[in-house]
């Protein structure tokens, strides 16, 4: 049996902003660095390249390169990482919904 607090290394991955950023990102399919750079407000080139790697590194995508010049790389989900889209897509969402509510409520905070 697994020791339950292995699953930090899990909740690593979910609780990091980025990796689900990027994960949402190749839901429809393989990107390339630039696209997902575009896409991403605020994702530094370093911290994106770190996370990609940190993605490939846990499975959840893959890093393919074509050697055309200049050479093409893309990223592209595995099945393991389709899987964690299906599962934090409910987060992100609701993350979405209440993202005005969240203002609100920091706002309301901050003026006490």
């Amino acid at each position: 049996m697994q020791d339950p607090c292995q699953a930090r290394e899990v909740l690593g991955i979910v609780g990091d902003k980025w990796a689900l950023l990027i994960v949402r990102m190749l839901k429809d399919g393989p990107r390339r660095f630039t696209e997902l750079k575009r896409s991403i407000d605020g994702i530094s080139q370093r911290m994106l390249t770190v996370t990609l790697r940190d993605l490939e590194r846990d499975g959840i995508l893959t890093r393919t390169v074509r050697n055309v010049m200049p050479p093409h790389v893309s990223y592209e989900l595995t099945t393991m990482g389709r899987t964690l889209r299906e599962a934090t897509a409910p987060l992100l969402d609701w993350s979405i919904e209440h993202l005005p509510h969240i203002d609100a409520a920091r706002a309301a905070y901050d003026n006490r």
